[in-house]
């Protein structure tokens, strides 16, 4: 595949607390090829988002070598990866580095922030809270 377009969201229950990860991939004509959930353990929501992120482009990876469209709700994650932010936080800093080495495997990847009413966001974002609300069901 030429085009993939990903769609990421982290949550968590508490700021740090159980978090998961949810991922939508598709094809440059919007075409599911690719969704993924799992739970992340105890992490920020800044961590969520970008262990959401990690999860997908090494997803992505198995798909294509060519060009990634990135799309989360997380607008400091995104200026982060834009280098339009510094990231002060050393966990983040690292999670930065993991994406920008996932990142030399795909000839472009781009970063964009989308809000929460995205209908694909809302999707992973419901995908993300099934994962908390199962793991956090099973210990109630």
């Amino acid at each position: 595949m030429e085009q993939l377009n990903i769609y990421v969201d982290g949550a968590s229950r508490g700021n740090p607390g159980p978090s998961a990860a949810a991922v939508k991939i598709t094809d440059a004509r919007g075409v599911a090829v690719k969704r993924f959930s799992k739970f992340l353990g105890r992490k920020t929501n800044n961590q969520a988002e970008y262990e959401a992120l990690i999860v997908a482009l090494e997803q992505a990876r198995q798909l294509t070598d060519k060009s990634v469209e990135c799309f989360l709700d997380s607008e400091l994650v995104v200026k982060q990866l834009r280098g339009e932010y510094r990231i002060k936080n050393p966990r983040l800093r690292s999670l930065w580095q993991k994406i920008r080495d996932i990142q030399q495997y795909f000839q472009n990847v781009s970063f964009n922030y989308v809000s929460r009413l995205d209908e694909n966001i809302a999707e992973v974002d419901r995908m993300a809270n099934r994962v908390l609300d199962s793991v956090l069901g099973e210990k109630c």
